[in-house]
């Protein structure tokens, strides 16, 4: 099938939510298309090369993953001046075949829909049961302690409300993280805390839930999106955690740049 794509320095997971504010032209006119046709875009990420055009107003080359996530708008709105802030869903991963530079303002690409798989199921259970416990120890250590400044989750997921509901739901991951800070001090029962944070028990679904939410750089969460089965983006993870807690642990996480500078750079 034939998508436009979105270039950006940021890896969109399945069922990860993601705001976007645009002021370029291109996308401006990527974004009616896609609403004037009810069709999602592409969100690739950029390897190398600027998101946003220099300048001189003449494209700049850039290099992108071959692996992307299909974005649905679920929010727009429209500025009076033609700038748009849109919230969009990753409902699926797709692999780039070809891309076209000349077609459209934007890239038009010809993608191929990525199956998702689980893998081997005893494993994948296994890493579950693992990976879920460990990521309540990942948000007990994310918590500044006193003195240290505040890092906030910056993510939210689409949520399924339950069964008597048709739609889904947006759950902020800020939302998560202070339903965390309610729980972990009284919670001495872990699956109690998971079970209230609505940690999901689906291999599929919680290994991209994981993936958009630890602080990583955005080429590994491009290696957890591109994992050919669940089980394997688990077993990653768990790599992840023992790494980021322990550095989490001794208080040397890594360095991330400031949100608001990159929210002036996004388009």
């Amino acid at each position: 099938m034939r998508l436009p794509l979105f270039p950006l320095h940021t890896v969109l997971a399945p069922g990860v939510v993601l705001r976007l504010h645009v002021f370029e032209e291109r996308y401006r006119l990527l974004v009616r298309r896609c609403l004037d046709t009810a069709t999602p875009f592409g969100i690739v990420l950029i390897r190398e090369g600027p998101e946003v055009l220099p300048a001189s107003g003449e494209p700049a080359e850039v290099s992108i993953a071959s692996v992307g996530t299909f974005a649905e708008i679920r929010e727009a709105s429209r500025y009076s001046d033609g700038r748009w802030d849109l919230q969009v869903v990753g409902t699926g991963r797709f692999d780039v075949r070809s891309v076209d530079t000349d077609a459209e303002p934007y890239l038009m690409a010809d993608v191929v829909a990525r199956p998702e798989l689980e893998g081997d199921a005893d494993e994948a259970e296994l890493l579950v049961v693992r990976v879920r416990r460990r990521f309540v120890d990942y948000l007990r250590l994310i918590q500044p302690r006193d003195g240290e400044p505040g890092i906030p989750l910056d993510v939210q997921v689409e949520v399924e409300l339950g069964d008597d509901d048709d739609d889904d739901d947006v759950d902020a991951a800020d939302d998560v993280d202070e339903r965390f800070l309610a729980l972990a001090e009284t919670a001495d029962d872990v699956d109690a805390v998971l079970d209230a944070l609505r940690i999901p028990d689906d291999p599929i679904a919680l290994s991209y839930l994981l993936a958009g939410i630890i602080q990583v750089e955005p080429a590994r969460k491009q290696l957890l999106l591109e994992a050919p089965t669940a089980e394997q983006r688990l077993r990653d993870l768990d790599e992840l955690l023992d790494r980021e807690l322990d550095l989490l642990e001794r208080r040397l996480a890594l360095f991330i740049p400031d949100r608001g500078l990159l929210a002036q750079q996004r388009n």
